[in-house]
């Protein structure tokens, strides 16, 4: 049963890499390395998940090499699966600092209510509109605005980009992904003068209802572990802990 169960762990691990997909990805030797410009450490990070035959600390010269080449700092990100298991030491050893320690969470969908709130558009592909909505809610960095619109035109599975309205205003945004039975949630945001009204709930059960009917077996997400509103809120809507990682962070570029 454990066995099944870290395996299952494992295929969300990688069914998450596919669905926020970089701009360019490197595979060196069972290390997937990945690379966006700088948007999001999960999108511009080195991912040690499989087993490997060089030399570690050759692999970690060869990847601060490569990342500096971009001109981006060097970020690993750790997971219960890394290669090999005690690179996490190494990395603290040789002055990376730990960072953004965030928590997988898993919500099977059996069973999920029917929002109260259906006044929702989903587009199949991504839009100039949602991605305006979106950073409506959500500010993000003009330079990262270009490269946030190709990640997101760049997705594996079926893809549902949400915006929920009320009274005509839109007032909440999300994506979900589904592929292989599991339905990956992301950017999830509710405008500020809307927060704490319940929308955010609605936006969320009409996701997992859109993932349900097409195949998904269960709902996934992950959220740093120091956003305790969001842990609560999660916790309500029947979501539990799988696993955690966090990044570990060289930083050398400016």
């Amino acid at each position: 049963m454990e066995r099944k169960r870290v395996l299952q762990d494992r295929e969300s691990e990688e069914i998450m890499l596919n669905q926020w997909q970089p701009l360019q990805t490197v595979l060196y030797d069972g290390w997937v390395l990945r690379f966006a410009d700088g948007y999001t450490k999960r999108a511009n990070s080195v991912n040690p998940i499989y087993f490997s035959s060089l030399a570690v600390h050759e692999k970690i010269r060869y990847c601060e090499k490569l990342y500096a080449a971009h001109g981006l700092n060097t970020v690993f990100k750790i997971t219960p699966f890394v290669q090999p298991e005690h690179l996490d030491e190494i990395l603290a050893s040789e002055g990376y600092a730990f960072m953004d320690p965030c928590s997988v969470q898993r919500r099977e969908l059996a069973v999920v209510p029917q929002p109260e709130v259906r006044s929702v558009r989903v587009e199949e592909e991504m839009s100039g509109g949602w991605i305006d909505r979106f950073c409506s809610m959500q500010p993000v960095e003009k330079r990262h605005r270009t490269t946030m619109s190709r990640m997101l035109s760049n997705r594996c599975g079926d893809k549902g980009f949400f915006t929920l309205y009320h009274e005509g205003d839109a007032i909440a945004c999300g994506l979900g992904i589904v592929d292989r039975g599991v339905l990956g949630i992301y950017d999830v945001v509710t405008g500020a003068e809307y927060r704490n009204r319940g929308f955010g709930e609605q936006l969320l059960l009409n996701i997992m209802r859109w993932g349900r009917e097409r195949g998904a077996e269960r709902a996934e997400l992950a959220v740093l572990l120091d956003n305790a509103p969001a842990l609560r809120f999660y916790e309500k809507l029947g979501f539990r802990e799988i696993y955690q990682y966090w990044y570990r962070v060289k930083e050398e570029c400016r």
